[in-house]
């Protein structure tokens, strides 16, 4: 058995932003079939205070950057959750993290250092008779917890594994918070936390961690170029070595369709052209769930959105972001009969869409997974995307040898411009007339493995590599 603490800014039920929530909330339950014991440690934030109440104290971490804090140990399904309560940290309302500007709380810095130092202190001292082996951090949130490892003399006994979810955001604080966020200034340097001029809780991870991972074998490899790495490509050649993609997964029993062929599908979109006020329509009901954000393409989608409507298709989006997409999508949706827009976040009706579309557009300019495009394989819901990361991983292009192969699970394009979008679309909708192709392609998707298994058996091997002899 190999003992694990997962270290994350949020995990579903209790708290999501993002697809971050839905990896640290499934693999627990994941790894238990590989002889893991994997526990989870979270912030205290008001909703996950309210999901774990009763919670016991089970350690006592004093003053922790302005307050006192200590652990709680409640449940996460049948799996063991410690919750860090520091009410002066997280106990306030609206986004984890951001404040009601919309821009990022003033001492994220001291918050998720926090979370990295209680992390480190249960690795070094233990917690309820129980110590990890291996301290699993994911994202910048939990990346200074290796450099305080090694402050407490414990980075010799505990192995540590960096995830990267997107290198994008990298928990940036200015050089005078040295000493607030209890680091060596002796780390502070071109090679080591020193970011241009700032300190970087990403960069601290990648350096210090034992092993550093990112959620696809593509993105592993384009995060080592200028035009994704975001300014660290050069860190990450360096620990090329140690450097590995895994794919992530999605929970089968949460994504299951209501049908158990291509036949099923056709009720699911009646119906959810019905409830979404769209006409009946012989062409396909593309759907989009997704920030509205330039990285997701989403401008690109909406450049060409014409050239869906001319083909006869439509468009089911539910997200929210940038106000100009926000409205962009809006007025297309008052000008089109075929576009239906809803702007915000709607778990059921998320489901609802990936049931009842025909197609689920994913135009990333850089996604390292991503999780729409499984849902869509899952649920024969033919996902169109962009050539990158895990979306260059995961769907097999109705490209001519992967038609003729009888393969292809869904469309991809490339380079991510307007242009190609256009192109793939215009494949798409041309394809959508072989009736025969279409279901053989939704058999292909549904068959298609998306599940956990095999990434966690990859994650259980590397957690083997990473336990050190005491």
């Amino acid at each position: 058995m190999t003992r694990v603490l997962s270290v994350a800014s949020e995990c579903v039920p209790l708290v999501k932003t993002g697809g971050l929530a839905d990896v640290a909330g499934a693999l627990p339950g994941a790894l238990a079939a590989c002889n893991v014991d994997m526990r989870t440690l979270l912030p205290g934030y008001p909703a996950v205070m309210a999901g774990s109440a009763g919670a016991q104290v089970v350690a006592d971490l004093g003053d922790l950057f302005g307050g006192p804090a200590t652990v709680r140990r409640a449940g996460l399904g049948d799996q063991v959750l410690y919750v860090l309560d520091a009410p002066h940290l997280y106990d306030r309302a609206g986004s984890i993290y951001l404040g009601p500007d919309g821009k990022d709380w003033p001492d994220n810095p001291e918050r998720f250092a926090a979370l990295s130092w209680a992390a480190a202190h249960i690795a070094a001292e233990g917690i309820e008779g129980w110590s990890p082996e291996v301290l699993h951090l994911h994202d910048w949130q939990a990346g200074l917890a290796p450099v305080y490892l090694h402050g407490m003399g414990a980075a010799g006994r505990v192995g540590t594994l960096l995830t990267i979810h997107n290198i994008a955001f990298q928990g940036l604080a200015p050089e005078n918070r040295l000493e607030a966020l209890r680091l060596p200034r002796s780390w502070y340097n071109p090679g080591g936390i020193e970011y241009y001029g700032q300190i970087s809780a990403l960069k601290a991870g990648l350096i210090a961690a034992d092993k550093i991972s990112t959620v696809s074998p593509t993105y592993a490899s384009e995060l080592m170029t200028p035009e994704f790495g975001m300014g660290l490509d050069g860190v990450l050649r360096d620990r090329q070595a140690d450097l590995s993609g895994i794919l992530n997964g999605i929970d089968l029993d949460v994504w299951t369709p209501p049908y158990n062929s291509p036949g099923g599908k056709a009720p699911m979109t009646r119906a959810l052209r019905e409830e979404l006020g769209l006409p009946e329509c012989d062409g396909p009901l593309c759907v989009v769930i997704s920030r509205l954000t330039e990285q997701k393409g989403l401008d690109l989608l909406l450049n060409v959105l014409p050239t869906l409507l001319a083909a006869g298709g439509q468009l089911a989006l539910l997200g929210s972001g940038d106000a100009r997409l926000e409205a962009g999508f809006r007025d297309a949706a008052e000008r089109h009969s075929g576009v239906s827009v809803r702007i915000g976040y709607d778990e059921a009706l998320a489901h609802r869409l990936i049931a009842g579309g025909d197609v689920i557009l994913v135009p990333s300019r850089f996604e390292p997974c991503g999780l729409t495009q499984l849902y869509g394989l899952r649920f024969g819901t033919l996902p169109l995307v962009a050539l990158t990361g895990g979306l260059a991983d995961t769907v097999i292009p109705a490209s001519p040898a992967g038609l003729a192969a009888r393969v292809a699970t869904g469309f991809q394009f490339a380079p991510v411009t307007a242009n190609c979008l256009r192109g793939a679309l215009m494949q798409m909708c041309a394809l959508w007339q072989s009736p025969q192709d279409w279901q053989k392609m939704m058999e292909n998707a549904m068959a298609h493995p998306v599940g956990w298994d095999q990434s966690a058996r990859t994650y259980a091997a590397l957690y083997q590599t990473l336990k050190k002899v005491t």
